[in-house]
């Protein structure tokens, strides 16, 4: 059987509340998935695809990254950079490096449509960006060849033939 997958959880607690929810979420799908997690905070939203790429560069011990925050519109034009930048960098990643990543990336209107997306017992986003993550981390062991043993239980298709 494969190792349970090893995740690091970043964080932007810009809305401290609003990240701890989300994070919640995130750490209850990783239990019932078997995954072992690892937590460190960045200031904003902004500096989370920095800080994944900085620790993939740095080190294998992670075998995919969920990114955790939250942003909300305000009187500028600062929301929509922050929301593009930032959503960019992390598919760079994702792309570029062969990352598995998960969005978990809030970005609404006010705190009240926040609240209802982070909450685990509501949307639970951050839970969705870690199945997305492990969905990730499955296919790429998958197409690897390793074990097809996985953390869900659920019936996998078949990985692609080779040509």
């Amino acid at each position: 059987m494969s190792r349970s997958p090893h995740i690091l959880l970043v964080e932007a607690p810009y809305y401290a509340h609003i990240a701890e929810q989300l994070r919640r979420g995130a750490e209850r799908a990783l239990e019932a998935a078997g995954a072992t997690h690892e937590v460190v905070e960045v200031p904003g939203a902004f500096e989370i695809p920095a800080a994944i790429g900085m620790v993939a560069r740095a080190t294998r011990r992670f075998d995919g990254f969920v990114a955790l925050g939250c942003v909300i519109r305000g009187e500028t034009t600062h929301y929509d950079h922050i929301c593009a930048e930032s959503a960019r960098g992390l598919q760079d990643l994702a792309v570029r490096d062969g990352l598995a990543i998960g969005y978990g990336i809030l970005t609404v209107e006010n705190e009240a449509q926040a609240l209802v997306r982070a909450a685990a017992e509501r949307r639970d986003k951050g839970g969705e960006a870690v199945r997305a993550c492990l969905a990730l981390v499955d296919l790429r062991r998958r197409l690897a060849g390793e074990d097809d043993e996985h953390t869900d239980g659920a019936a996998r298709t078949p990985a692609p033939a080779s040509r």
